[in-house]
């Protein structure tokens, strides 16, 4: 798939690191370093531009490395970037140590996967059909 791509940072433009690889890794594209203290937020620029076609969409999720080393992951994860969206690709990172983290232009700061996605059509029933697990919700398969 060929996906048109506008990349106003001095970064790369993201690439699959092996062959099976899902996501794409983000950079950032920053003029200063941001600084996160303990439990804070920032919006972190990438300079991308996606136009992504119907029936797909971009998820923007945390890198593990960053979250198991650093404590610092994608807070409204997965985000999600929308085929009709024409912004910067933005990634809103929280920092949940207790110790200051420092984004520098070209950090990998998130992985990006592109998915397809389907449109529905409600219908409105009185019932819905029996399954084996019906109504049971959180832990009730016994499964952690």
């Amino acid at each position: 798939m060929t996906i048109k791509i506008i990349n106003q940072s001095s970064n790369e433009l993201p690439r699959y690191e092996t062959v099976l690889s899902a996501g794409m890794d983000l950079r950032a594209s920053l003029e200063n370093t941001v600084v996160l203290k303990p439990m804070e937020r920032a919006l972190i620029a990438t300079g991308l531009f996606l136009e992504l076609p119907a029936g797909y969409e971009a998820q923007i999720r945390p890198r593990s490395g960053l979250a198991l080393k650093h404590g610092v992951t994608v807070l409204n994860s997965p985000g999600t970037i929308d085929a009709d969206y024409r912004g910067e690709i933005k990634v809103l990172l929280i920092n949940l140590s207790n110790t200051v983290f420092e984004v520098k232009h070209g950090d990998r700061i998130a992985q990006m996967i592109i998915a397809t996605h389907a449109g529905v059509n409600w219908e409105e029933v009185d019932v819905l059909s029996e399954t084996v697990r019906g109504a049971g919700g959180y832990g009730h398969t016994g499964h952690c």
